[in-house]
């Protein structure tokens, strides 16, 4: 498999998005939020996860990350994809949902044609890590991510909306810890 967008190191920051399959809107509910909040808060506390920057939009998560502490991102990623992925399937069974039925079929579909024996598939695979490499590019990535959800029309102002770092860069109620970043 080739390492061209894969975070191999530890102790340098990536740039990274984990998208769900076919983009499909998992994270409009809040129940499904919450799911990767508690998630990257158990990869900072006992994975080494140091994150900078965050955004949770409908059908992604875009970071700006690093592993630490002798922890490889790659292997925190995957770590993340493969426990809320049978999360947010469970979350779908037992929780309401008006889409589980097509949700469920499609994230079983999404896994046919694996060699591996899967039920569901619910990120694609990769996360197309972006290694950090200047002051100027740690702020045009954090700009971009933060803005994710103004572009979107979701909110006005990027700290307006509640799942992303932007709240935390203007000390503003959040629910994740970051590392705050001086980016003037």
């Amino acid at each position: 498999m080739s390492t061209k967008y894969k975070a191999t190191t530890t102790e340098e920051a990536y740039f990274i998005t984990v998208t769900a399959v076919g983009w499909i809107d998992i994270f409009t509910r809040l129940n499904q939020k919450n799911v990767l909040i508690s998630a990257l808060k158990y990869c900072q506390a006992n994975k080494g996860l140091e994150i900078y920057a965050y955004c949770i939009m409908s059908s992604h998560i875009h970071l700006l990350c690093k592993g630490t502490h002798g922890f490889v991102l790659s292997d925190i990623i995957r770590d993340f994809k493969k426990f809320t992925s049978k999360k947010i399937i469970q979350t779908i069974i037992d929780e309401p949902e008006s889409r589980r039925e097509w949700m469920l079929e499609y994230f079983q579909k999404s896994c046919e044609h694996l060699k591996k024996n899967q039920t569901y598939k619910v990120w694609q695979n990769g996360y197309h890590a972006e290694h950090i490499y200047s002051n100027k590019f740690i702020k045009q990535k954090i700009d971009y991510i933060h803005n994710n959800p103004v572009k979107d029309k979701t909110v006005s102002l990027a700290e307006d909306y509640y799942f992303s770092s932007a709240r935390n860069y203007s000390d503003l109620e959040n629910d994740l810890d970051v590392v705050l970043l001086d980016l003037f």
